[in-house]
């Protein structure tokens, strides 16, 4: 014991006169340290962006949740395959031509940000449909896709509470992900450089978009990178709305619940979006 305490206190300091009882004060030091060499050692844009994403705040929750089917968690084997491929920036798949006409190279994507891929829209509303079923489970009566907040140009919100969320306004909320991966060429320099830089310029665009918004409403983008980042503000409101949740139905771990239902989906969804790339076997699509 003594001998831990005199190595542990040569590399990381002195030791308080108390010493603590949790393990990750003993830990973290290490865990740091670790983590300054391997970003010291990325070499490549890639790779610094996707560390840069696998270290940020909740990017790895999925990793966590357990794997129940009805509840949403569970993963299969192949969603898993490229969600930690992804994670660590490996190839997914034999480079090959999208069905759009573009290349797909090996670490797959351009599949992530195709167009034309059929699981964008299917992404899209089933990370919509889930942020309203969340704001249901907080009490907070909901309507998706509500017509007439703008009248100039007939944009319309992904959703809006029925009820005042703050301050006496309704919130108005528009999710994105579609193509938010920050190792897209459009990101990669930006995500490179500084953490959840992809995110926080998708959400940028989201309310610019909506910057002519009735002043009676709060809008709040909700930009989730592929590898599972969410843009700051987003965060907050995922926090307010897991605390609200927790308080309705006495479950005190309702948030880190929402974290992990969140990029789960996400990662489902990257899988099948990388397979909407593929070339069609035996002349099927």
């Amino acid at each position: 014991m003594l001998s831990y305490l005199s190595d542990w206190s040569a590399k990381f300091g002195d030791m308080p006169d108390v010493l603590p009882t949790k393990q990750p004060f003993w830990d973290r030091p290490g865990v740091l340290e670790d983590k300054a060499l391997v970003e010291a050692s990325l070499n490549s844009a890639h790779h610094r962006a996707s560390f840069f994403a696998a270290s940020s705040q909740h990017s790895g929750d999925w990793l966590f949740a357990l794997p129940i089917a009805s509840c949403g968690l569970r993963l299969d084997d192949e969603a898993v395959r490229v969600a930690v491929g992804l994670r660590l920036g490996s190839d997914l798949c034999v480079p090959h031509q999208c069905h759009c006409g573009s290349q797909v190279n090996a670490r797959g994507l351009h599949s992530f940000v195709c167009k034309r891929a059929p699981g964008r829209s299917a992404r899209h509303h089933a990370l919509n449909d889930l942020v309203a079923r969340s704001f249901a489970s907080a009490g907070v009566p909901v309507t998706k896709e509500p017509v007439g907040l703008i009248r100039t140009d007939g944009k319309r919100p992904d959703g809006v509470t029925l009820v005042p969320w703050q301050s006496g306004k309704s919130l108005c909320w528009d999710v994105t992900v579609t193509f938010t991966c920050p190792l897209a060429d459009s990101y990669l320099s930006r995500a490179a450089q500084e953490p959840y830089a992809a995110a926080e310029m998708a959400a940028s665009r989201k309310e610019e978009k909506y910057v002519d918004l009735d002043a009676r409403y709060i809008f709040e983008a909700i930009a989730v990178e592929t590898l599972g980042v969410f843009n700051a503000s987003a965060g907050h409101l995922l926090d307010d709305l897991g605390r609200r949740i927790s308080l309705n139905s006495g479950e005190a771990r309702k948030t880190s619940y929402l974290y992990q239902r969140i990029p789960v989906l996400v990662q489902r969804f990257n899988a099948v979006l990388l397979h909407d790339s593929l070339p069609a076997v035996d002349g099927t699509d």
